[in-house]
């Protein structure tokens, strides 16, 4: 077979990358060759897979879970188009897993045929290799100011033929209008294809919903094919950090005597903010996500996270005062962490005429280091080990290279070959490396020397946690949510058959296209 099916969404973050994984897990442990798809996605937390040319291109980091869900490794054909915004107006393109571009949203025009050739090329390549191909749509497909050459919604459905289901967060209130006029605003061409929705996050007693579900079938002809109810451990893996809380997860209680409070600083343009998400699920470690500088000296350790505007988002720092009360934090002699972006900004100086071109601007001088912007991308896996030998993996997505540095610096890992990595200076930690905390032992030697460092004598790492585990428990968790609470016989037909030929018009409508 060559089924398909598309998840669209009444808003972003509705819940339409958690549901298609969770799909997705479904097929799979029913022995069903199925992969992901989303053709364009925009956002800043992606992942690095090496294409089979060899080289290292990037996905949305979505993507990659949902491909963990189907048992596979990523593929850049999962995410043809990621859009990372490094501004309000611009965005970089990456096609393929490479960046070729830099867009705003006039250029953004003359480029679209070519992102959608190569987006319904990679959809077409996947259903001739998998039984089943589940895609993820973006954002609303009822922007109708977008329609005309949309590709990742109810553009896509119509290319390909695929059955759409729309869900909606009831949690944010409004999910019955949101729902119907979603359906409302699609041209009949594209309401052909809705078969029906899902209600997302409910808490409380299902039979106050079910007369509202009832009304919305008979306002729309369509069913609502489950509700899933409010899950507190769904928190892994967010495709955009404005899905987080302030509190990251559900922090066990500590195996020692003491918690450990890790504060998080929430960037204007943040990205790979999953790198603290391993902390986060050791017991007795609190992470939270924060702008107010007043938070951070109540913290053990400041981490800060990438950037895709390094240098802007350094100037954010000072003029919220955040910079000064970092400069703070490791004067009181607590430790700072600095991740990609992050590290670059504890630097003597920037250099960069790539990304901001703002040429030579002052870094926060907690590292004595010096940063240069090459227009030479580095996107690669990475590997080695740090203190004793322990194993490190990661990645590495950066523009910023280090292009002076104290001889005596001692690095924080060493890459496989023996070269130094990141830095280690006093209280002061910076790595370009990404998710090396996804690394067991690494993760443990790094919060026991925090905590010692902070002077929390009284915190334990806990021995067993798994990071690795713990994502699967989240994919399987997804699965088991579909499987319970959602008519997967209904599903089955949809992916098998296609959307119902007797779907009604529901008006106004967008006028045809």
């Amino acid at each position: 077979m060559s089924g398909g099916l598309l998840v669209a969404g009444t808003t972003s973050d509705a819940g339409k990358s958690v549901l298609t994984a969770g799909i997705c897990r479904w097929l799979y442990r029913q022995g069903v060759k199925v992969a992901p798809f989303k053709a364009q996605n925009m956002s800043n937390n992606s992942a690095v897979v090496v294409g089979p040319d060899g080289r290292g291109g990037e996905l949305g980091r979505a993507q990659a879970m949902q491909a963990a869900a189907c048992g596979l490794a990523p593929d850049l054909r999962f995410n043809p188009v990621l859009l990372k915004p490094g501004s309000d107006l611009s965005s970089q393109v990456v096609l393929l897993g490479e960046a070729v571009d830099t867009i705003t949203a006039d250029t953004f025009r003359s480029l679209r045929p070519r992102l959608a050739e190569t987006a319904y090329a990679a959809l077409a390549e996947l259903r001739k290799a998998y039984d089943v191909v589940i895609c993820e749509g973006a954002g609303s497909p009822a922007e109708i100011n977008l329609r005309d050459g949309d590709y990742v919604n109810m553009g896509l459905a119509r290319h390909a033929r695929l059955p759409t289901v729309v869900v909606g967060d009831i949690d944010r209130g409004g999910v019955f209008a949101a729902m119907f006029g979603t359906l409302a605003l699609l041209d009949p061409a594209d309401q052909a294809l809705i078969a029906g929705f899902v209600v997302n996050k409910f808490r409380g007693d299902r039979g106050l919903l079910a007369p509202g579900l009832e009304m919305l079938r008979q306002l729309t002809g369509r069913p609502t094919y489950g509700v899933l109810p409010w899950a507190l451990d769904l928190w892994l893996d967010a495709e955009d950090s404005l899905a987080y809380g302030r509190v990251l997860g559900r922090p066990a209680a500590p195996h020692g005597t003491e918690w450990l409070d890790v504060a998080v600083v929430r960037l204007p343009r943040v990205s790979n903010a999953t790198d603290v998400e391993a902390l986060a699920t050791e017991p007795g470690v609190r992470v939270r996500l924060t702008v107010e500088p007043a938070e951070l000296a109540a913290a053990d350790l400041v981490v800060l996270p990438g950037s895709k505007s390094t240098v802007a988002d350094l100037a954010w720092l000072r003029a919220t005062g955040l910079a000064d009360a970092i400069a703070a934090h490791v004067a009181a002699g607590r430790p700072v962490l600095g991740i990609c972006g992050g590290f670059q900004m504890l630097a003597r100086a920037i250099h960069d005429e790539v990304e901001s071109r703002q040429g030579s601007v002052p870094g926060l001088g907690l590292l004595p280091i010096e940063i240069t912007f090459e227009p030479r991308k580095t996107v690669r896996l990475a590997q080695g080990s740090a203190v004793d030998g322990l194993p490190v993996r990661g990645y590495e997505i950066h523009h910023g290279y280090v292009s002076a540095t104290d001889p005596d610096l001692s690095p924080l890992l060493r890459a496989t070959g023996g070269a130094g990595e990141g830095a280690l200076h006093g209280v002061v930690h910076g790595t370009h490396w990404h998710g090396t905390f996804e690394s067991d032992e690494f993760r443990r030697w790094f919060l026991t020397r925090v905590a010692g460092l902070a002077g929390r004598t009284g915190f334990r790492v806990a021995p067993g946690t798994s990071f690795a585990a713990a994502r699967e428990r989240t994919l399987d968790l997804l699965g088991d949510l579909v499987e319970e609470h959602l008519d997967t016989t209904a599903l089955w037909r949809l992916i098998e058959s296609g959307p119902p030929a007797d779907l009604p018009f529901v008006p106004p409508g967008a006028p045809p296209r």
